[in-house]
């Protein structure tokens, strides 16, 4: 299983989903350019000690990221999804895709994505913040294909 952040806008979130990845086991791409400088100061506080224990690729663009992924599947998080994630059958190498904290991904990146989810909410809501969405989502993704870390 892998996380990708589409061009992230705030360091912490960022720093967040680094560490619960660190702690899964989980590979972080993360999709430039960012909304801060990219390196090791702008998620340490956010990712603690975690930075050196995690698996990061960077990417310098959308293309790049495509180049590298193979026949995986990318599945995105958004909110004009249609399908519960809880619904879907995820599989040991999807791409968990996460867009930009102000703007979600462009519409040829939605496009792509091979599958869309959403997180049911209320319908007074607009949207969870990106580190608990990912952490919903992937421990959902880690559970079906019985990816956890042994202890």
């Amino acid at each position: 299983m892998h996380i990708a952040l589409y061009q992230p806008d705030i360091p912490p979130n960022t720093g967040t989903i680094i560490r619960m990845a660190a702690c899964l086991d989980v590979t972080v791409h993360i999709i430039e350019p960012c909304g801060f400088p990219f390196g090791e100061k702008s998620f340490r506080r956010a990712g603690m000690d975690y930075i050196d224990q995690s698996k990061i690729t960077r990417h310098l663009s959308w293309e790049t990221f495509l180049e590298t992924i193979e026949n995986r599947r990318i599945i995105l998080l958004s909110t004009k999804a249609a399908m519960p994630y809880t619904d879907f059958k995820f599989k040991e190498d999807d791409i968990l895709l996460l867009g930009r904290e102000s703007a979600g991904v462009p519409e040829d990146v939605h496009n792509r994505a091979d599958h869309r989810l959403l997180i049911p909410m209320t319908p007074k809501t607009r949207s969870l913040n990106i580190a608990l969405s990912a952490a919903m989502v992937l421990g959902e993704a880690l559970r079906q294909t019985n990816q956890f870390p042994e202890i």
